[in-house]
């Protein structure tokens, strides 16, 4: 009798978190902390061409190449390590 008012005590209470997560959901609360946020969707990304690494323009270091294109590099190591390259060239 006592293991199945305890059981039914913990069912009440995963229920009860499982309905709040649903409504806090649906209101557009704030992700609680340790959950990742949703890729953003139609964000055109850049290849650095040292490493290979892509990320938003945005967060990038933009360099005018000599073809007239940008080269998007993602740290200022990455943009030193192109340079180097260039001038071995």
């Amino acid at each position: 009798m006592l293991i199945r008012i305890l059981l039914l005590i913990i069912l009440l209470v995963l229920l009860g978190r499982a309905i709040r997560s649903l409504l806090a959901s649906a209101a557009g609360a704030p992700l609680a902390e340790g959950r990742r946020k949703p890729a953003e969707r139609g964000v055109r990304m850049v290849r650095d061409p040292v490493c290979g690494t892509f990320l938003p323009p945005t967060n990038a270091l933009a360099e005018p190449a000599r073809d007239g294109s940008v080269l998007y590099f993602c740290s200022e190591a990455c943009r030193q390590e192109y340079a180097a390259q260039e001038k071995r060239r």
